[in-house]
């Protein structure tokens, strides 16, 4: 293992799409969402300590799962979590890992990554993250990884990289916000095009440099615990300081702005996991195009749903096409997959009664 190779794992999102499983106090990063015997949190810390040390991966989450992150992460020791006092976007959260990195190994290499994604084949993985990493030990380079797409989808940001380029590394030219359809349609036809997967590879040393360039005032704000941190004084100073950081994405905040971006095509499948109806694309399904998570079922004339149960109990459907049925504790939710992306509202509307 090479002790210069770091992660940071991003665990704070909510996954309200996810609802009613994935909730505030308990979020989907930290449930078995795939029906694997591992949470989501789990499958990406055992990915990815197949290529960095254990001890050098970093998980950063909100103070208010930090138990859940001991728990479902024996090994991980509490000096390795990162706890967020207040919810302020990932540049912030990964200029302040950076900086903590930074100071214990000045020479390390670092990816950054969401904690509820999903990914097949991880040997690919490794292997484009082990090219990335060697990139970046020898080039001033601010990396992702970009995922090749196969539908025009209308949800993701968009790389563009360019198109004379022969190396299998590849200069970016620019980020594209999410797309119309007609858009996303003419990124898939011109070729150059990749889905933003929120995966990103660079040494400390470029990334702390980019923050202090295009970011000076957030740079100075988290520069003042330098002697705090990896140390008993961390703690205070983040409680302090972090809610007076601006809420900004690192995309906005230093990939859009920086001329030293490279894209990585991946070599492997990806889901970001964000909606039920992403879920029924990569789980197992029967005859009729249904899945089904930890129930067991009787179906007749029921076809494209989706059925999970944490009970493992009986659930008898008769006569639903391309729902999401889910069972979960005090909840009972039956809803048209082709209305998915409303069930943020309906969560909402939920923690109001």
């Amino acid at each position: 293992m090479n002790k210069n190779y770091y992660a940071v794992l991003m665990a704070g999102g909510v996954g309200s799409r996810f609802w009613p499983v994935s909730t505030t106090d308990f979020p989907k990063q930290f449930h078995d969402m795939l029906g694997s015997g591992d949470t989501l949190i789990q499958k990406t810390f055992s990915r990815l300590s197949k290529l960095i040390p254990v001890e050098n991966i970093m998980i950063l989450t909100n103070e208010r799962y930090n138990d859940l992150v001991l728990e479902q992460l024996p090994m991980v020791k509490q000096e390795q979590v990162l706890l967020e006092p207040a919810m302020r976007n990932t540049a912030p959260c990964i200029l302040y890992a950076s900086l903590k990195i930074q100071k214990q190994n000045p020479d390390a290499v670092m990816v950054v990554a969401p904690s509820d994604h999903w990914i097949e084949d991880e040997e690919a993985f490794s292997a484009n993250l082990q090219q990335c990493f060697d990139f970046c030990e020898n080039e001033n380079a601010l990396m992702t990884l970009g995922i090749q797409p196969t539908f025009p989808n209308t949800g993701f940001g968009y790389i563009e990289f360019d198109k004379a380029d022969g190396n299998p590394i590849k200069k970016v030219n620019q980020f594209r916000e999410k797309p119309d359809y007609e858009t996303a349609k003419s990124f898939l036809e011109a070729g150059n095009f990749l889905w933003n997967g929120g995966i990103f590879i660079w040494s400390v040393k470029s990334i702390t440099a980019a923050f202090e360039k295009f970011q000076p005032q957030m740079n100075a704000l988290f520069q003042q615990g330098s002697d705090n941190y990896n140390t008993a004084a961390e703690k205070q100073f983040i409680a302090e300081n972090y809610p007076e950081a601006e809420n900004v994405s690192i995309d906005y905040a230093v990939m859009e702005k920086a001329a030293n971006v490279y894209v990585l095509p991946a070599t492997f499948d990806w889901n970001d996991l964000g909606t039920w109806g992403s879920l029924h694309e990569k789980l197992d399904k029967d005859d009729n195009n249904n899945t089904v998570v930890n129930a067991t079922v009787i179906l007749e004339n029921a076809s494209n749903n989706i059925i999970r149960s944490e009970a493992r109990k009986l659930v008898v459907i008769d006569g639903l096409d391309d729902y999401i049925i889910v069972d979960n504790e005090n909840v009972l939710m039956i809803y048209p997959k082709s209305k998915e992306q409303d069930i943020k509202r309906i969560t909402a509307m939920a923690n109001k009664l």
